[in-house]
């Protein structure tokens, strides 16, 4: 059964019952909070979790994340979070993000487009209180 999620990215987590790939390309979902970085987990330090797989750099990450996964788990079923504002699922950098209202926010950057940045120039807010600006972009 998936997790619920008590927050205002409630609505965007996916249940992904039925997959078991790798989260968050391999990074811990724990160091996002910890030590405000992306740090890629290790294999032998893994936690599933919705049908995902998750990896940790620490047996002691690992612990953290089962006694509270809700804490931990992207927004956005870990897709970009303003590819969600735009009605689009884009790719993600796991070293793009941001932690909003407690939560990670994952973001596509690629050579073209800066999602999180394109994000930040509207303020968190400004996604959520009804006034979405909607700045077009390809990939």
């Amino acid at each position: 059964m998936p997790t619920t999620i008590l927050s205002r990215f409630t609505h965007c987590h996916k249940d992904q019952t039925t997959t078991t790939e790798l989260a968050i390309g391999g990074y811990s979902p724990v160091s996002y909070f910890d030590v405000n970085a992306a740090e890629k987990g290790k294999p032998e330090f893994t936690a599933g979790n919705g049908g995902k797989t998750y990896q940790f750099t620490s047996a002691a990450q690992k612990s953290q994340f089962e006694s509270m996964p809700e804490k931990y788990l992207p927004a956005f079923g870990g897709s970009c979070g303003y590819g969600h504002t735009v009605g689009k699922e884009f790719p993600v950098d796991p070293t793009n993000f941001k932690i909003v209202d407690g939560q990670l926010v994952l973001f596509l950057n690629t050579a073209d487009v800066d999602a999180l940045a394109l994000w930040n120039k509207e303020g968190d807010g400004a996604w959520f209180g009804g006034r979405c600006m909607f700045f077009p972009i390809t990939i």
